[in-house]
């Protein structure tokens, strides 16, 4: 089989999905999905452009998220036992999504991400002394879990015996939004829905109440030049994605990261030895493991991409992650250079109005994770026997086991 019949869906493509990205930039900057029809697009010039015309190429795509299991009767009833999904921030377009993004954005100003970085700091010092006597783990499961589950616990308000299920919550949404799991696992996730719904609702009741000093109650209390404040079913949408958004993007982020510096121990020198490049490091990992590997759009009208022709009604998927390893916008595209000089310009948290709202918080973890991993550990590399996997989910791509070795700095 070779790269032109191959398909994203593919469990090896999935896996390895870069000489897929390869054979397209050099011979179709648009592919199909086999099983769908439906058009992919992976160059960078036409996925930024596509993404900043949402009057063309609309986030209203809830029908898609929803999938044919939406309409099994089990899981619709379900899900009929909680609060309806409402089209927020990820599946609507202005005007509905500029009231509910210029909500959310004071709640994530820069103001209150910067005051998090203390708190993230303990958390971060706390999670590598759990494991750096031990001269190895699972870099997955004693990291790049924890970190941002405690974070966004702390936002929303769950507590310390919580965050399993804050984990469990969001590995369902994120299990749903990725279409690649059998009925059983559509019906528990459905379940674990519900049950979000109903404990978070006790927290929003709360915070209704008497304010406190977390995202969750600055949501709940928002207000905006008069408007009305947000219904539950909104909250509790826009909760949601805030949940998975910054939990399992930034989860996938910090594992691609470490697999990059064990990989790349050049790199990791340099870095180690210049901390002032882990901002710039970061950027260079987001663009190439990119979580959001992409994200579907709904063509409103008959219209134009790159010179192609894009009827009314079509669904596309932008696929981020190819494009960020377009060698017409990165030379040497596969390389992971900490020094890369556009390594920002990456499309891993998309363009334009729907771009990630929780990019600082991502950011400030990953900077605060990276600086002291470096400053703590040396020597990372990958557990000799190691088999690296990545979750089997088309637009959420991240690793699911990085067993690692290192050396305790200065030991």
């Amino acid at each position: 089989m070779n790269e032109m019949t191959k398909s994203l869906l593919d469990p090896e493509v999935m896996q390895n999905p870069f000489p897929l990205y390869q054979w397209a930039h050099a011979n179709a900057p648009v592919i199909e999905l086999p099983e769908t029809g439906m058009k992919i697009v992976m160059n960078y010039e036409m996925c930024s452009e596509a993404a900043g015309r949402p009057e063309d190429f609309s986030n209203d795509f809830s029908a898609v998220l929803s999938g044919a299991l939406a309409e099994d009767p089990e899981v619709s009833g379900i899900l009929a036992e909680g609060w309806p999904q409402m089209n927020t921030l990820l599946t609507a377009d202005p005007p509905v999504h500029t009231r509910f993004r210029k909500l959310v954005n004071l709640a994530f100003s820069m103001p209150r991400v910067n005051a998090l970085e203390a708190g993230i700091r303990d958390k971060v010092t706390k999670l590598i002394d759990g494991f750096i006597e031990d001269g190895e783990c699972d870099f997955v499961e004693a990291f790049s879990v924890g970190l941002p589950v405690q974070v966004i616990c702390e936002q929303l308000g769950f507590s310390e015996s919580e965050r399993a299920d804050v984990k469990r919550w969001s590995d369902a949404f994120a299990d749903r939004l990725g279409h690649m799991i059998p009925r059983e696992r559509e019906i528990e996730c459905a379940h674990e829905i519900v049950d979000f719904q109903r404990k978070l609702k006790v927290k929003i009741d709360a915070r209704r109440e008497k304010p406190t000093d977390d995202l969750l109650s600055d949501v709940v209390n928002a207000r905006l030049d008069g408007e009305t404040p947000l219904n539950d079913a909104e909250i509790l949408s826009i909760a949601q994605q805030l949940m998975v958004a910054g939990n399992e993007t930034t989860t996938h982020a910090l594992a691609g990261g470490i697999v990059h510096l064990a990989q790349n121990p050049d790199q990791q020198a340099k870095v180690r030895a210049n901390p002032a490049l882990v901002g710039n490091m970061i950027e260079e990992v987001l663009r190439l493991d990119t979580p959001t590997a992409g994200m579907w759009r709904l063509v409103t009208k008959d219209t134009e991409l790159g010179g192609r022709p894009y009827k009314k009604g079509e669904m596309v998927m932008l696929r981020y992650a190819a494009a960020n390893r377009d060698p017409a916008k990165y030379p040497d595209p596969d390389k992971f250079d900490v020094e890369r000089t556009n390594a920002r310009t990456h499309l891993a948290f998309g363009k334009g109005i729907h771009m990630c709202v929780g990019n600082m918080l991502s950011r400030k973890e990953m900077t605060v994770a990276f600086t002291e991993l470096l400053r703590r550990l040396d020597d990372i590399r990958i557990k000799d026997d190691a088999e690296l996997r990545v979750s089997p989910n088309l637009l959420l791509r991240g690793f699911v086991s990085v067993p690692i070795t290192f050396k305790k700095a200065g030991a």
